[in-house]
């Protein structure tokens, strides 16, 4: 029997290399929304294979708000918010189909494996992904969004995780980097380029050495690098904004 009282909600462009396996990690949910901005690849001609997905086209106007338009299109209230390179399990699936819905102000928080480059590495995020959308809506964040948590809200970790393929191709570390970037820096700024290079050295220093990234060899380091490198140019181009000014 399909699962019809929840709506699986995705948000993707140029997606192609991952979102089949997303897809099929989906198959038993009745409803699937794919709300594609701007993909110009064979991403919507994969969809249309799923008698379960509905597309959706829209522009993209930063992720929260994106996310928060995206769900308005699914027919149920209870809302699981993925992304296109996000792969779901029957474990997982099942101990969400286990909870309890009956209570909008229940949030669920999941539990996401993250992989670079087909290696799985340290970094282990925990983040609510299950919400009922009259109760609860991302943030207005251009990037790094999250679900807003209210005080009526109760946090319900689960115990199962879901994998997350980030890194599939080592050009996606550069585009992700001009993306975030721009978004990041996107309305602030940053006077003092010492604040810029501090902000670099911290980051690799939090991934490599505090997180124990060195552990995971030369991907470890690669993550760590990569990190940086979004730090310096995010605050590179709030600096720039300031000289703008």
């Amino acid at each position: 029997m399909l699962i019809d009282n929840i709506s699986v909600v995705i948000m993707a462009k140029n997606t192609e290399e991952t979102i089949t396996e997303c897809l099929d990690s989906l198959v038993r949910f009745k409803e699937v929304i794919l709300y594609l901005n701007d993909s110009v690849d064979d991403t919507e001609k994969i969809a249309k294979n799923y008698d379960n997905v509905k597309i959706v086209h829209g522009e993209f106007i930063g992720f929260g708000p994106t996310k928060n338009k995206a769900a308005t299109y699914s027919s149920n209230d209870w809302i699981l918010s993925l992304d296109s390179d996000e792969i779901l399990n029957d474990n997982l699936i099942d101990e969400i189909l286990s909870q309890d819905l009956s209570n909008h102000n229940n949030l669920f928080v999941l539990h996401r494996d993250n992989y670079f480059l087909g290696h799985k590495t340290l970094s282990r995020d925990y983040i609510v992904r299950v919400y009922n959308r009259k109760r609860n809506i991302f943030d207005d964040s251009l990037v790094h969004e999250k679900v807003q948590v209210h005080e009526y809200n109760k946090k319900i970790v689960l115990k199962n995780s879901f994998k997350h393929l980030n890194i599939t191709d080592i050009n996606q570390t550069l585009y992700k980097t001009i993306k975030y970037t721009d978004l990041g820096a996107e309305g602030k700024k940053t006077c003092f380029f010492s604040i810029v290079i501090a902000k670099a050295f911290f980051a690799f220093f939090q991934t490599y050495v505090l997180r124990f990234y060195f552990l995971n060899g030369w991907v470890g380091f690669t993550i760590a690098i990569t990190n940086a490198n979004r730090r310096f140019y995010k605050y590179l181009k709030q600096f720039l904004n300031c000289q703008k000014k």
